[in-house]
């Protein structure tokens, strides 16, 4: 089970990630989960939103690089060591993690980890092996 998320490229300015929040706003998407990374000139933004048709066109038509990437994401408790282990046992299934992102959904209950995977498939393969929650973009959008 995959999930879509968006990237947006975005100039490394004042205001410019405001722009695409209150763009986001303005047609009335929700954001779910949200990661800035940034380079000298650019930054990523990285969104999980609640109508991602929606969000992507409202990006294209003000002029923003906006793609469709598909992630990954995982329930895992909230506990120290809870991310160690999945990734103890990714890396011993050869399953490379890009990049990945969190929040917590519930203090102490249940964290949620956003993983973009070089091979997808495989690592849900791995995941759902070893009887690890995988969400599907419902549950996601609807948190």
């Amino acid at each position: 089970m995959k999930l879509r998320q968006i990237s947006v490229f975005v100039e490394n300015r004042t205001g410019r990630v405001a722009e695409v929040a209150t763009l986001l706003r303005d047609g009335n998407i929700n954001i779910r989960a949200v990661t800035l990374a940034d380079t000298h000139d650019f930054g990523i933004v990285r969104l999980i939103v609640n109508n991602v048709d929606e969000a992507l066109k409202i990006l294209r038509d003000n002029k923003f690089t906006a793609l469709d990437t598909e992630v990954v994401a995982l329930e895992i408790p909230d506990a120290p060591g809870s991310l160690c282990r999945v990734l103890d046992l990714l890396g011993k299934e050869n399953v490379n993690v890009e990049y990945l992102y969190g929040f917590v959904e519930r203090s102490g209950e249940k964290a949620i980890l956003i993983f973009r995977f070089e091979d997808a498939d495989h690592a849900v393969k791995v995941i759902q092996a070893n009887g690890l929650r995988i969400l599907s973009g419902e549950e996601l959008y609807k948190l």
